[in-house]
């Protein structure tokens, strides 16, 4: 099982990608090669993003902000997630619609994250001095809200895969156990799929375990071709 932690400000902010220079934005090489054009909102109906928020910890390694859905939502209560919901009409780009999610879920303030986008949906943003982030949780949304080392979606420990089935379409659905202050975690679903992903370019390299099925997102990528 992994280990992960409640919120707190870092000892220092060491990490090779220098995750604090908001002023130049090719500082991480590998994030900035992954920076497609916003799709203009007139063309992204039922869209949805999500933020994936990294910051350097104590000892300089990546980690991610996670929050677990509240109870009173209709959809996937209790759910580990991204913060992130729906676009709305006011929203110009996916960063838009990330940076407003996040900011009405936990409080995150648009101007602290320095924005990249990783693919067209899932949007990348550099927290550069996380002692500025208070949190500020929505409890109709939020239960609560931790963080995660980065690159255990990339590693065998705490990870399991089920294989599962969706309109005769075999896929795997890759399941992270994590341990945080507040209590233990699982991330799956799509949540899992998008850190993985995310967490293979940033490293440059491949997960540990095992991928033979596409997850879900791949399958939907694949099914979207098939049927254009």
């Amino acid at each position: 099982m992994i280990i992960a932690k409640a919120l707190t400000p870092p000892q220092k902010l060491a990490h090779e990608w220098s995750l604090d220079n908001r002023n130049n934005e090719g500082s991480n090489p590998v994030i900035s090669s992954y920076m497609p054009k916003n799709i203009p909102i007139s063309s992204r109906k039922n869209r949805a993003a999500v933020l994936i928020c990294i910051f350097s910890g104590p000892d300089g390694e990546l980690r991610v902000i996670l929050t677990r859905r509240s109870m009173k939502l209709s959809s996937h209560p209790g759910d580990v997630a991204l913060p992130g919901g729906k676009t709305d009409e006011g929203d110009a780009d996916d960063s838009a619609t990330a940076l407003r999610e996040a900011m009405e879920e936990i409080g995150l303030d648009p101007g602290l994250i320095r924005v990249n986008l990783l693919t067209v949906v899932p949007v990348i943003g550099i927290l550069s001095n996380v002692g500025d982030f208070k949190p500020v949780l929505n409890a109709d949304e939020v239960d609560a809200i931790f963080d995660a080392p980065l690159e255990m979606f990339l590693q065998e420990d705490g990870h399991k895969c089920v294989e599962k089935e969706w309109e005769g379409w075999k896929y795997a659905c890759h399941i992270f156990e994590l341990e945080a202050e507040q209590g233990n975690f699982v991330v799956g679903g799509l949540t899992a799929s998008i850190l993985i992903h995310a967490a293979s370019i940033i490293y440059q390299r491949s997960p540990t375990f095992n991928q033979n099925l596409q997850d879900f997102s791949q399958l939907q990528s694949t099914l979207n071709l098939l049927n254009n």
